[in-house]
């Protein structure tokens, strides 16, 4: 683990901003708390080479450095979990939309996959990718894309969410943005991961618990067969889940095909 994770779980305000990331850049945090999976990195470093099979084995088309955070970072997942995809109109409408990659307000990041462009659009409180094909160029009308399968309605409606958030994003955004109250799953991450470096750094389930919640609290509430302290024990096997594979669920991936080189996923 890397003293940068493990030195500082203390401060509760440095996980604040987990409390807005989507499953994707969820799996990202996890996944680059995993010991094997920062070796590979350093080992990436040594020889680049090698990258591509290895990233491939944590469900990564590249690697990414584990140092960067879901803010920073752009982990571009393998199989493609781009939910949206851009490609030329070949007969478009008139007054067709036209695609104006400037005027889409946000925090844009482009980065080649090795494939195509994928388009990272963040704003307070959400965030958007879209897998841009080769021809698509700025000022082109352009259609969506969704990969076909068997569970056509669930991809449907994922590509309706996506395109509404995109509707969002393309009229314009407040300076001042009100965000709506997080919802208690993404406290529950926020205390995971949380609990996850304090583990990784050492911690006992009491140091875990005063970092949480303060040293009154538990001080009070602590007991052998008590309720915080099964509540420690569950963030801690959560999290140990989610980073040993459970990462793959928020990232929506495929489990991994199992052989000598890979070991069964936990589930939290």
């Amino acid at each position: 683990m890397a003293d940068s994770l493990a030195k500082h779980w203390h401060p509760v305000a440095a996980y604040l901003y987990i409390l807005h990331l989507d499953g994707p850049a969820l799996a990202w945090e996890y996944l680059r708390r995993h010991p094997d999976y920062r070796q590979d990195w350093l080992r990436h470093s040594q020889q680049p080479e090698a990258a591509q099979p290895t990233a491939q084995r944590w469900g990564l088309r590249l690697l990414e450095d584990p140092a960067l955070d879901a803010r920073d970072a752009h982990p571009i997942w393998f199989p493609n979990s781009h939910g949206v995809h851009l490609y030329p109109d070949a007969d478009p409408m008139p007054g067709a939309t036209l695609f104006t990659l400037w005027r889409i307000p946000g925090d844009k990041s482009l980065i080649h996959d090795g494939v195509r462009l994928v388009l990272r659009v963040r704003w307070p409180g959400s965030c958007l990718r879209l897998a841009v094909a080769p021809g698509l160029a700025d000022g082109m009308a352009y259609v969506y894309a969704v990969r076909a399968g068997a569970d056509l309605l669930a991809h449907a409606q994922a590509l309706t969410l996506e395109m509404n958030n995109l509707a969002l994003v393309n009229d314009a955004v407040p300076i001042a943005v009100v965000r709506p109250r997080p919802a208690l799953s993404a406290l529950q991450e926020l205390h995971t991961l949380q609990a996850l470096d304090a583990t990784l750094a050492g911690a006992s389930l009491r140091d875990i618990a005063e970092g949480l919640f303060g040293s009154k609290a538990v001080a009070r509430d602590w007991h052998a067969d008590g309720a915080m302290r099964a509540r420690m024990r569950r963030l801690v096997r959560r999290g140990d889940a989610l980073m040993r594979g459970g990462y793959r669920r928020l990232a929506q991936l495929p489990e991994p095909v199992q052989g000598r080189s890979s070991s069964p996923a936990k589930r939290p």
